[in-house]
């Protein structure tokens, strides 16, 4: 028995003393870090859903006006002006926008054959307020049955407005001849354009403008890019009526580019 009491003294040890502390006080910081991810995790859902609301605010006004009144509608205009020694167009807005999602900003460039040619497009907008008291300019409206989208087509693109709604990141306005390019965030979820990587050839992506005219447009290609390559946002469309849609891969890695042609 006197041996048994010994042998057992002789291992509760300081240094094993010191071990269990130890992995007492990693366990509670364990536990202390699972419920900060886990907090952040919930204010990033819960900020992401306040965002949706405020989308639906926005789609809601553009059917009926917040007074019942005609929206106020005003005109924008682009130049791009094409520098025929280098064979590419340097894009001008009266609007900058920034984008972080699509890493596009300083990359806005399209080969031509126009050389010294100049192109001026007017564009028209929409100005909505919101129920958070936010003022928002939209081009129109985009609707996609097969993956349940239905969201406004927010003027310009910011990393704020990229997470209100979808984007007018390049192009022509809605349903004019041209390529109408819109960014989402992917949040790998049903949100935004989350869904938009499953589009497949033949699916019918829905453009209304603001004169309440909606082209249906069948999507005839889908690929991945890198983030620097802007050859999807071309304006060479031979006449038609192109919507190019760009998001993330769900890595975040590449971008995932649908386009679809007015039917």
């Amino acid at each position: 028995m006197n041996q048994i009491l010994v042998t057992e003294k002789i291992y509760v040890t300081p240094e094993l003393k010191r071990k269990k502390k130890i992995y007492k006080f990693n366990f509670i910081i364990s536990i202390i870090l699972i419920i900060v991810l886990f907090s952040f995790y919930a204010y990033a859902e819960y900020d992401r859903n306040k965002n949706e609301d405020i989308s639906k605010d926005i789609l809601e006004g553009m059917v009926v006006g917040e007074d019942g009144t005609t929206i106020n509608v005003a005109d924008d205009v682009w130049i791009i002006a094409l520098d025929g020694g280098e064979n590419k167009a340097n894009l001008y807005s009266s609007q900058k926008a920034n984008n972080q999602e699509t890493n596009y900003e300083e990359n806005r460039e399209e080969n031509n054959d126009n050389n010294g040619a100049e192109v001026t497009n007017t564009r028209q907008t929409g100005t909505y307020k919101a129920s958070n008291g936010k003022t928002y300019s939209t081009v129109g409206s985009i609707s996609i049955p097969s993956i349940n989208v239905n969201y406004p087509i927010l003027s310009e693109t910011t990393d704020a407005l990229l997470k209100v709604s979808v984007c007018k990141f390049w192009g022509c306005d809605p349903n004019e001849v041209g390529n109408l390019c819109i960014a989402g965030h992917n949040y790998r979820n049903k949100k935004f354009f989350s869904k938009a990587i499953n589009l497949v050839v033949g699916d019918i992506i829905e453009i209304t403008d603001l004169n309440d005219e909606t082209l249906q447009y069948s999507v005839y290609d889908k690929y991945t890019v890198d983030p620097n390559d802007v050859s999807c946002t071309s304006q060479l469309t031979n006449g038609k009526k192109i919507v190019t849609l760009i998001t993330c891969t769900n890595d975040s890695q590449q971008r995932v580019v649908i386009k679809a042609e007015a039917i």
